[in-house]
């Protein structure tokens, strides 16, 4: 897939209502730390501090090339696309690197303010999946759909279940040239998920 983006290829009449393209990529997938608590403590303070977060994230993805293809409350989800499936990886750690440097500053600043802070979760793997427009003739989305996708969504999730922030599949890991800058916290059993997988994070000594 090239560079262009959604929108553009839709209004060239290159993507119809309902037509999917297979694409490897790689896909994000972050939510926000205790989201729940804070819509429930401070109600009137979630939407601001979705907004203040969505900025640092989905800047720090649009920078390194990503398309954010949906927010789904306190979620995002993401693709990197390129010709050379490390690049791709190689952008999505940069923009991975770039959002958790905004989020620390955006914590100072809001802590400051006397306003909730939270963190980010985030869920990186690798795969092919379809790419298209879905919904009705009034509303479209566009979105990936398929197992590397779902897998993505469990591999965020685990980021709670083994206290860290970032984790990355073995499928993403091993593309080549990036895992010296990684390593393992174990395999873990994913909900839905056939086998148990490797998970990566960032190497601390890296």
């Amino acid at each position: 897939m090239d560079d262009e983006r959604a929108g553009q290829r839709v209004l060239s009449g290159r993507i119809l209502r309902g037509v999917a393209e297979k694409i490897d990529t790689v896909i994000w997938f972050s939510d926000l730390r205790g989201f729940t608590r804070i819509t429930d403590t401070t109600p009137e303070q979630a939407i601001p501090l979705l907004n203040d977060y969505a900025d640092i994230i989905v800047s720090a993805i649009h920078e390194h090339g990503g398309d954010v293809l949906e927010l789904i409350g306190d979620g995002t989800l993401a693709i990197f696309t390129a010709t050379d499936r490390s690049h791709a990886c190689s952008a999505a750690l940069s923009a991975a690197t770039a959002a958790r440097e905004g989020i620390a500053r955006l914590n100072k600043r809001r802590l400051e303010e006397g306003k909730p802070i939270t963190d980010m979760y985030l869920g990186l793997h690798v795969g092919k999946v379809f790419y298209g427009n879905i919904g009705s003739r009034e509303r479209l989305d566009f979105t990936v759909i398929g197992p590397a996708v779902n897998e993505a969504s469990r591999i965020a999730a685990m980021c709670r279940s083994v206290d860290q922030p970032v984790l990355m599949s073995s499928a993403f890991a091993n593309v080549g040239g990036i895992k010296h800058r990684l390593v393992s916290v174990g395999r873990y059993a994913l909900r839905g998920v056939a086998h148990p997988q490797e998970l990566f994070t960032f190497d601390p000594d890296a």
